[in-house]
């Protein structure tokens, strides 16, 4: 699931979904933020011009990521920063030799992937910006507008694949708490910021402390569900999403509240709030955040036709919508149209260069098998690497990044360093798939099955979970419940994976 910016008059005014208390009275600080972030950082600009010389940045540049020249998230000798910058570039500017194909123009966790609130989208997220920065040249004093600035860059990191807009967004946020200690927007816009860096502790603590000054701040509220549900505490968030929906109904708030039943594996009650949503969803940005979000959870029940529905209604409301974009892939490629869903994946990793995405399009090349596939294929892992060594150099913790791309496209013994490091700081179901599945990779398979049961243990209905699962367990002798999972994972999404798929459909019936 993937973030986007929302209109907070409109969540403000949406009918609640859940609990009994009686409406919020309206929010002490009644300061509906409608900023954005400008459109590429100077990291971008000045990749662009590197990126102009094409093919040679980008097949000689970071390779960690794929076969042995390297590991994900270390460079190569010699291979300095810039480089990744530069390859990066090449995607985030539309340059083709990125990905050794023609793109379409196109317009994606944080990982929880709701909506934030108060942060338009497109082109109101860059026009915005560059009127929010000539009014803070004439009135430097507005804490409330660098409060704003500040959502604004980590909503532009997040769109765009540039995490290099992060310091940008501290300093603003930063400017904001010096001219208004503990003001609530900036606490929650840091909420936000250590969310997108991955430090989900601090998000915590930084949502806890706004809540503090406004009880009912729809940011900080959203803040909260998505730091509790990404340290693990699923529980806990299912109480803050109560508590959320009772004080700041809104489709910021559904989303998260449909998001934690759907990782409790009630999957009825998440489509239902979802629906809900939908139906009293205002603007454009709205319908096309929670049509994709419908979208996705189809997608991820094997209902690849309700969910192609779903991504045109998205895309329908907001056409260059990249999470429908890159749903719609998905969708495609799981109904055997892999022409069709490498062109929508294209259009997403060229103006968003995220690990996800990238990994998702080398795959669709490798099922492809097309002349030169395997070389484009190898381009986007490397990218992979790329965006990984700038987000860890602007402070983003990238370890679950590294272990989920490196173990099936790397250095194996990079992605269980990862893995463990990322294990060390959260006990989510998603770290202890991608652990279970470094430890497997790297011939560890009895240490790997206790965490392979955990990521399933909460009833999170996951298809590349379940196979994951069912591997490790024929590996280490199971072999009836090997088969379960494996059967289980093509019962409830025989197109989860463009690869995993086909792999898990071998490994049942090597199994008989």
């Amino acid at each position: 699931m993937s973030p986007r910016g929302q209109d907070d008059e409109q969540h403000g005014q949406t009918a609640r979904t859940a609990g009994d208390a009686p409406p919020a009275p309206p929010s002490p600080e009644d300061d509906r933020t409608h900023a954005a972030a400008d459109g590429g950082g100077r990291a971008g600009k000045e990749g662009a011009r590197a990126g102009a010389e094409g093919g040679r940045t980008t097949e000689d540049g970071v390779r960690a990521v794929h076969g042995g020249d390297g590991a994900l998230g270390r460079r190569r000798r010699g291979t300095p920063l810039l480089a990744c910058a530069a390859l990066l570039a090449v995607a985030m500017t539309g340059g083709a030799l990125a990905l050794g194909a023609e793109r379409v123009p196109a317009s994606q966790p944080v990982a929880v992937g709701a909506a934030d609130p108060g942060v338009p989208g497109g082109a109101d997220l860059d026009a915005s910006i560059t009127a929010l920065q000539a009014h803070l040249r004439s009135q430097p004093r507005d804490s409330g507008g660098w409060a704003t600035l500040g959502l604004a860059y980590v909503e532009q990191a997040r769109t765009k694949g540039d995490p290099a807009r992060y310091p940008q967004a501290d300093r603003a946020l930063r400017r904001s708490l010096s001219l208004a200690p503990d003001n609530d927007q900036a606490l929650a816009g840091r909420a936000a910021l250590a969310a997108a860096r991955h430090d989900f502790g601090g998000a915590l603590a930084l949502a806890d402390a706004a809540l503090r000054h406004n009880p009912y701040s729809e940011r900080a509220l959203s803040s909260r569900i998505d730091a509790l549900v990404e340290l693990g505490r699923y529980a806990d968030a299912s109480a803050a999403a109560k508590t959320a929906d009772a004080r700041r109904p809104g489709v910021p708030v559904f989303t998260r509240y449909a998001y934690v039943h759907e990782l409790a594996g009630d999957v009825t009650t998440a489509r239902r709030v979802l629906g809900q949503a939908l139906a009293s969803a205002t603007s454009p940005g709205d319908t096309a955040y929670v049509a994709a979000q419908l979208g996705q959870l189809a997608w991820s029940q094997g209902d690849h036709r309700t969910a192609l529905t779903c991504y045109a209604r998205a895309l329908a409301a907001d056409d260059g919508y990249l999470p429908a974009l890159e749903g719609r892939a998905r969708a495609r490629a799981a109904g055997g149209d892999l022409a069709a869903a490498i062109r929508d994946m294209e259009a997403v990793v060229a103006r968003s260069p995220l690990p996800g995405p990238l990994v998702e399009l080398g795959e669709l090349y490798e099922a492809r098998a097309a002349a030169g596939d395997t070389a484009r294929a190898r381009r986007q892992y490397a990218l992979v690497d790329a965006w990984i060594a700038l987000a860890r150099a602007n402070g983003v913790d990238a370890d679950l990044d590294t272990a989920l791309a490196a173990a099936d496209h790397g250095d194996r013994r990079a992605a269980l360093r990862a893995a463990r490091a990322e294990w060390a700081r959260r006990h989510t179901v998603h770290t202890a798939d991608a652990l279970a599945w470094a430890l497997h990779v790297n011939g560890h398979d009895e240490e790997a099955l206790p965490y392979a049961r955990r990521a399933t243990a909460t009833g999170y209905r996951n298809a590349a979970f379940r196979y994951h699962r069912g591997v490790i367990e024929l590996a280490t002798g199971h072999r009836a419940a090997g088969r379960a999972s494996l059967a289980a994972a093509l019962k409830l999404n025989p197109g989860f994976s463009p690869l995993g798929a086909a792999r898990a459909r071998a490994a049942l019936e090597g199994s008989e």
